[in-house]
């Protein structure tokens, strides 16, 4: 299939992309015409990512819940492509399940650390940098969660860290709107990932029952919206929280 090339000239920096929706959003900006930086801390995975991606991009591993590591990503990024990013899209995630009465604060900080501190970070780094450069169309796109509104048990730090998300990212739109940096969320439902692989087939059917659409989404799906909101068609979209459930709302 030919790159639809929405996104020609555009370098994106995808967080956790060694895997799941992350890998798929690598995947679909490269073939809308983006040169990827794949990031994730397992190298593995990120090497398997850039090996299935067509043209010129790059894997770094690091830790994003870091200062330091977070601007040494961008930093790499820049100097690898002699030009800064114009699309950051955090997918980076983990989860530490447990009820929350037996949950540890170590469970607690792990889930925090990744997902919405790591995020921040990011958001900071690359912002900084699409600013002082004055990068056209900046855009950026953090994966949150319908868990982020409607809560789960046995997820407190996980929804908690992605409510976090979303009000990071609605404050983060009203501040970058002078910079022309657009920052917006997508809320994924119940998608096919290895985060979910290890949930019962039983749990599972269970839960597309409460899917009006009657299945689970793929990371595709999310990955098509995510890439819209990195692309010129989104121009006038910032500070929006885009779910990708089939309609789930529990």
């Amino acid at each position: 299939m030919a790159a639809k090339s929405i996104l020609l000239g555009g370098i994106a920096v995808v967080t956790g992309g060694g895997s799941g929706i992350g890998r798929a959003v690598c995947q679909i900006l490269a073939r809308d015409g983006a040169r990827v930086a794949v990031v994730d801390v397992n190298e593995k995975g990120a090497k398997e990512t850039l090996n299935q991606l067509n043209g010129e991009h790059m894997m770094i591993t690091g830790d994003i819940s870091k200062t330091a590591s977070a601007t040494q990503l961008v930093a790499d990024v820049q100097s690898h492509f002699n030009e800064a990013p114009s699309i950051l899209v955090n997918s980076a995630g983990i989860t530490r399940d447990k009820y929350m009465l037996k949950m540890t604060e170590q469970q607690w900080d792990e889930v925090i650390d990744v997902n919405l501190k790591g995020s921040f970070l990011m958001m900071q780094a690359v912002g900084k940098v699409m600013a002082q450069k004055k990068v056209k169309n900046g855009s950026i796109v953090n994966v949150a969660s319908i868990i982020g509104k409607t809560g789960n048990p046995g997820q407190v730090n996980y929804s908690a860290s992605k409510a976090g998300v979303m009000g990071m990212t609605k404050s983060a739109a009203q501040e970058l709107a002078k910079f022309g940096i657009r920052c917006n969320a997508v809320l994924p439902g119940f998608i096919n990932t290895p985060m979910t692989d290890a949930v019962p087939d039983d749990i599972i059917e269970t839960i597309k029952w409460f899917i009006p659409m009657k299945r689970t989404g793929t990371p595709e799906e999310v990955a098509e919206t995510i890439a819209f909101l990195s692309s010129s068609k989104s121009s006038y979209i910032t500070g929006a929280c885009i779910e990708v459930t089939g309609g789930l709302y529990m």
